[in-house]
């Protein structure tokens, strides 16, 4: 019996793993990659959170499906970007840009 749930868990474990799809990218600024700054992307109200690698670079799963909001703090501010999250994996390269009020902004590349 405890077998048998064990393996029904993970059977189950991998099949809603295999509908979330992949978010993943690379966010630079002035031609260079924001390193380890937190990225978050929030769908249907709830969180998945990562962080940027030495290059600017970020990978997550979220299992929801549709548009979403990903956030990058850096530099104690907060700039958002819509995104859409899909069954497979999707890529976002984002450059952040600094306006002339001192405010970030992130743009698709």
């Amino acid at each position: 019996m405890r077998r048998m749930s064990l393996i029904l868990l993970l059977i189950l474990g991998f099949a809603t793993w295999s509908f979330a799809g992949r978010i993943y990218g690379g966010i630079t600024e002035g031609g260079k990659g924001v390193a380890k700054a937190k990225v978050d992307v929030t769908c249907a109200g709830k969180a998945h959170s990562a962080e940027t690698d030495a290059n600017g670079a970020f990978s997550m799963m979220v299992p929801e499906q549709g548009k979403c909001t990903l956030t990058l703090t850096y530099q104690g501010q907060s700039p958002t970007f819509e995104v859409t999250s899909y069954e497979g994996s999707v890529q976002y390269d984002l450059i952040l840009e600094k306006q002339a009020d001192g405010k970030y902004s992130l743009k698709r590349k």
